[in-house]
C-alpha cells in the first residue's frame, strides 16, 4: 500500500488552492474546475471543492470543519519561511522549539485548518528524518 495523497474540501476553492500554492511554491495541476492536485516530493496535496462531496457520498465530508488535523510540511528553515509568509498568510502560532526537537511555526489556511511548518533541530529529530 502507498500513502497517496491527502484532500481539503473547500468551499471556495480559487483562494485554497492559491493559499497552497503560496505555501509551497509549488503550482497546482487543475485536473477539473473542482478539483486541484499540487504534486510535490513525497506527497500530494488534492483540493476539491464542496461540489465533489456529492460524487462520493453526500454529507460525506464538509469544509471548514477540521478541528483535529494539522497539515506538516518539513523545511529547511522555519525562521526564514515564517519571515516570508507572516505578513501574507494568518499565523496562528510564531516559531518555536518543541519537546521532540522540531522547531515550527503555524498557519492557518482560508478555511481553518492548521498547517506547520517545522525544522528538525535536535540530533534524534535530524536523524529520525534523514531517511525521508
Amino acid at each position: 500500500m502507498k500513502f497517496a495523497s491527502t484532500r481539503l474540501v473547500a468551499a471556495d476553492i480559487q483562494p485554497m488552492v492559491a493559499f497552497y500554492e503560496l505555501l509551497t511554491g509549488y503550482t497546482a495541476d487543475w485536473l477539473a474546475p473542482v478539483f486541484a492536485e499540487i504534486v510535490m516530493p513525497g506527497a500530494v496535496l488534492a483540493i476539491g471543492s464542496a461540489e465533489t462531496v456529492s460524487l462520493f457520498k453526500e454529507g460525506s465530508a464538509e469544509p471548514c470543519a477540521n478541528k483535529t488535523a494539522i497539515l506538516e510540511f518539513m523545511v529547511v528553515d522555519v525562521d526564514a519561511e515564517f519571515a516570508r509568509l507572516k505578513d501574507r498568510i494568518e499565523v496562528v502560532h510564531e516559531p518555536k522549539d518543541l519537546p521532540w526537537g522540531n522547531r515550527t511555526v503555524q498557519f492557518s489556511d482560508p478555511e481553518g485548518t492548521r498547517v506547520s511548518l517545522y525544522t528538525p533541530v535536535s540530533d534524534a529529530a535530524r536523524l529520525r528524518f534523514s531517511g525521508r
